[in-house]
């Protein structure tokens, strides 16, 4: 079976490929395997409005089965900043550390560890050119953020966030660890039980 990942993003894409088991037989196709890849824009009011945004406009333009995800974090302290404008929270071209560095400048305040809990949340759609919407699924990883940047794996916001019950951040962790309690593993392991009994 092929699947079209619905992203440029390339640590997204990593991410997917390697939780991928072998017996799961899938293709994943990603826009390096199209001559033409649209940029879709994200104008969803939450996560779930966008990942269906991006897998049906994908999904149409190469008629295929296509995944899509939109994701981000989810900071109490900041009422739930930044949101669905995670990977543009400095603005359409910013980058991971302009980012990261924004959100703990406005964070300077929370002093406490206790006060500063937080969410990566993930809302996951499979659609099927010919019938629309075939699975939708949301993984939620509860965490806190830390007071400065560790590690050098994942991306985005990885590196100061603290998953509940470590004290290593996101991007401290193994693939297989992160995968195990990410918000994106969780939503992906529930979608991976539905393909398998496609």
């Amino acid at each position: 079976m092929q699947i079209v990942i619905a992203s440029k993003n390339i640590g997204k894409i990593k991410e997917i490929k390697s939780f991928s088991n072998v017996s799961l037989n899938v293709e994943w196709l990603t826009f390096k395997d199209f001559k033409k890849f649209p940029d879709i824009i994200e104008k969803g009011n939450d996560f779930l409005e966008n990942a269906r945004l991006k897998a049906r406009s994908i999904s149409l333009h190469t008629n295929k089965i296509t995944l899509a995800d939109d994701s981000g974090l989810e900071v109490d302290f900041l009422e739930g900043r930044p949101g669905v404008k995670s990977s543009r929270y400095s603005g359409a071209d910013a980058t991971d550390k302009q980012n990261r560095d924004k959100l703990l400048k406005e964070m300077e305040n929370a002093r406490k560890i206790s006060d500063r809990t937080a969410r990566f949340v993930c809302s996951m759609v499979l659609w099927n050119p010919e019938k629309g919407s075939i699975f939708e699924t949301r993984g939620i990883c509860e965490g806190f953020i830390g007071f400065e940047g560790k590690g050098t794996g994942g991306f985005g916001y990885d590196c100061i966030f603290i998953p509940t019950g470590y004290k290593k951040t996101m991007a401290q962790l193994t693939q297989k660890e992160k995968n195990n309690i990410s918000h994106r593993g969780k939503a992906l392991s529930a979608l991976y039980k539905f393909i398998v009994n496609l």
